[in-house]
């Protein structure tokens, strides 16, 4: 979802007598519930029903072995997600992807689309430099803060 209807909707749910505010959509469903006494209202936000790929499955050892490797990988400037939505690397289907490892880019130049509520935003790599690596799979349910790409 747009972090400005985001905003917006939390605003609303404080400013009114409405306690509670739902709002389901094909991407995933936002609950905003006002807190007892507390000045503004909590948020919880759901993305839609799919595996993550992310977290092990099970707590078997090839699981948590594979996923162990990956965290030291990491070096470089990382790319996050500024909002929860689905992950693609290209501005539309069968497209050639915006930025692929080894890919020189520019502080500002788009580097992936990310579809929050049928809202296709551009996610901007926020330092220049080498894509390393990728993160995410195309299409893949991403989460606000999630690593996407790193950067050196």
């Amino acid at each position: 979802m747009d972090l400005r209807k985001l905003k917006t909707l939390i605003d609303l749910v404080s400013e009114s007598n409405i306690s509670e505010l739902e709002i389901t959509e094909a991407e995933g469903k936002v609950r905003i519930v006002k807190a007892g006494l507390m000045p503004a209202p909590t948020m919880m936000m759901t993305a839609p029903a799919a595996p993550a790929p992310a977290m092990p499955a099970a707590e078997g050892h090839g699981n948590v072995a594979a996923a162990a490797p990956a965290v030291p990988e990491v070096t470089g400037h990382v790319v996050t997600s500024p909002m929860v939505g689905t992950f693609y690397r290209a501005s539309s289907p069968g497209a050639k992807p915006l930025v692929e490892v080894g890919s020189a880019v520019k502080e500002g130049e788009p580097v992936c689309i990310i579809e929050a509520m049928k809202i296709m935003n551009e996610i901007e790599a926020t330092q220049g430099g080498t894509v390393t690596q990728v993160l995410c799979e195309n299409g893949q349910p991403v989460e606000f803060g999630q690593p996407l790409f790193v950067i050196e």
